[in-house]
């Protein structure tokens, strides 16, 4: 017996060192493998606890044999101890079903981690309950060889070994009918609220919230109906018409299109505020569909939380952008303003003239409200963000890009409004066209011609042509009036000179003093070719002044007798009459 008792000491001991060194190699593999997955220091924690309860039952083998026996319930108290302080580091995987937590295990099952139990436990316990019918009786402990198995028909709900009961401080079979006991319970908590039973009443009260929201939107279209043309008469009747200086915006019959408009949306909202309240109220009766009621109210109302949020939360920024605004808006109409008295002539400055006072007003203007997008864009909503940022690219690039010749025709009004090669009124000669400036603007400038044709011309165009001023010439300086007629040889240039000058003097427009001039400008084989000069300050009669001018040359020459007529090689006319009006052709023969 000593013989034995010895021997059971040697191998206990044995076990115990190897316990320690498998200890200790379990300890130093998993600091040297913390980074690994979290399964595998699962795993290697489980066979710890399983060695260290391997050893206790060993320990309890030995001390159990001989006179240990007599000292079991000492033993058993140790055992209990090493198990809690063992509890202290091994958190366990508990039991959790709706929120209560049923039990918790420590110890694996074959190859199935405590982990795993509890899930498998877990999906039985929710499917029992969750079922229409079931039977508070058919649940029952059936104790095998090596496990103490939770039935529910011929289904296993939770299953319990020695290592289980070790770790409570139980036998299995006391452990597995103390949790039967609680998850029959459970079970039965479960099917109060998924059974038959409760799904009738479900259904039921479903059914009686539809005929009542039924019944709420016949009554609502039928309120609605009745006081609909009564309430937007008399709407209709109080409102004007809204002017925006000379266009009327809104007149009363569109007023009272969008009264009834609204009146209709109001009904609308009225019935969708009746829906929101009853489609999550049905919802929430079944325990399935709980989570989605909450969903889709969360789906309504979130954004009008976010943006009532959002709204008081930016209300400071607000009130900058609100102050940065008016400050630049009177900043604007203090600028027009002084335009406004430059261009009358009411206030001068010297070296600047009253037509600029605009173009300047435009440009400050522009500069203005330029600032104060910049100061008012870091206060925008998400101006910080990158989709933000990238649109705001993406618009530059576009706006750049279709904007190129745009650009250019404003950069080239601006330069002749302060080049002032033309104002408004002026007479002018830009390429073929000429007429009168009737309207510039920073991108086109029209010009009405002699024929009263309209042509408009890009001022990126207008800035590359050659212009001819003919109003402020004729204003500064006189206008020369000028036109040839060649004349034969035959006729002294004293006689021209006087006929030209005083066709000039007879005509309307033409000034006296500098007096008009003739001036012989070629001597060719034939003939000898004769201008006439005469100064205007009246540009725009010009078509006038060189049509009377032609019209008292001729009377002029046909009065002197003179043909205006280039013989070139005919000295003779072989019995071509002379070539003037009849009446002064009879006068010349007569002579």
């Amino acid at each position: 017996m000593n013989y034995e008792l010895l021997k059971n000491i040697v191998a206990c001991l044995c076990l115990l060192l190897l316990s320690g060194t498998a200890t200790a190699t379990a300890q130093t593999t998993a600091d040297s493998l913390a980074s690994k997955q979290d399964s595998i220091v699962r795993d290697l924690q489980n066979q710890l606890r399983e060695m260290h309860l391997q050893q206790i039952l060993l320990q309890e083998q030995v001390e159990r044999s001989g006179e240990n026996a007599r000292q079991d319930s000492l033993a058993k108290v140790q055992r209990q101890r090493r198990i809690d302080s063992l509890k202290l580091v091994t958190p366990g995987a508990p039991l959790v079903v709706d929120g209560d937590t049923l039990l918790t295990l420590y110890a694996r099952k074959g190859g199935l981690l405590p982990e795993v139990r509890v899930k498998n436990a877990k999906e039985a316990i929710e499917e029992l309950g969750h079922r229409l019918t079931f039977a508070a009786d058919s649940l029952f402990v059936f104790d095998g060889d090596i496990s103490s198995d939770i039935m529910a028909g011929d289904e296993a709900v939770l299953s319990f070994t020695d290592m289980d009961g070790l770790w409570q401080g139980k036998t299995r079979q006391q452990l597995a009918n103390e949790y039967a006991r609680i998850i029959q319970k459970k079970i039965n908590e479960l099917h109060e609220e998924f059974g038959l039973k409760q799904k009738l009443k479900g259904l039921l009260l479903a059914l009686l919230i539809i005929v009542v929201q039924w019944i709420l939107i016949k009554l609502t279209n039928w309120l609605f109906a009745k006081y609909k043309f009564r309430l937007t008469r008399r709407i209709i009747s109080m409102l004007k018409p809204i002017s925006l200086k000379d266009y009327e915006f809104l007149d009363r019959h569109r007023q009272g299109i969008i009264v009834v408009w609204l009146y209709n949306a109001l009904r609308y909202s009225a019935i969708f505020i009746q829906l929101f309240i009853t489609v999550p109220l049905i919802f929430s009766i079944f325990p399935e569909t709980k989570t989605f009621t909450m969903t889709i109210v969360g789906y309504i109302w979130n954004p009008f939380k976010n943006i009532i949020a959002a709204f008081f939360g930016y209300l400071p920024n607000i009130f900058q952008i609100a102050v940065i605004y008016f400050c630049f808006r009177y900043l604007v109409k203090a600028v027009r303003y002084f335009a406004g008295e430059i261009e009358s002539g009411r206030l001068k400055l010297s070296g600047f003239y009253a037509d600029w006072a605009q173009p300047t007003y435009f440009i400050l203007r522009v500069l203005l409200y330029s600032l104060m997008f910049v100061m008012i864009w870091p206060l925008l909503p998400s101006s910080n963000s990158e989709v933000f940022q990238g649109v705001s690219v993406f618009i530059g690039v576009i706006v750049s890009l279709g904007s190129t010749g745009i650009i250019g025709n404003v950069m080239a009004g601006m330069v002749m409004t302060y080049m002032r090669p033309f104002r408004i009124g002026d007479y002018i000669k830009v390429g073929d066209t000429v007429g009168e400036v009737i309207e510039k603007t920073v991108l086109v400038t029209r010009i009405r011609t002699r024929k009263n044709e309209v042509v408009t011309i890009q001022n990126a165009s207008l800035m590359g042509s050659e212009t001819s001023n003919y109003t402020v010439a004729a204003q500064n300086y006189g206008l020369i009036v000028h036109t040839k007629v060649t004349i034969g040889y035959d006729v002294p240039w004293q006689q021209i000179k006087e006929i030209m000058e005083g066709a000039a003097l007879d005509t309307k427009g033409i000034l006296k003093n500098p007096k008009p001039f003739m001036m012989t400008t070629s001597l060719d084989d034939f003939y000898v070719e004769y201008e006439i000069n005469a100064f205007t300050h009246d540009a725009p009669g010009l078509s006038r002044i060189y049509s009377e001018l032609h019209q008292n040359l001729l009377k002029r020459f046909f009065d002197a007798g003179v043909e205006i007529m280039s013989p070139h090689v005919i000295a003779r006319r072989d019995g071509l009459g002379t070539q003037m009006p009849p009446q002064y052709a009879k006068e010349e023969l007569k002579n």
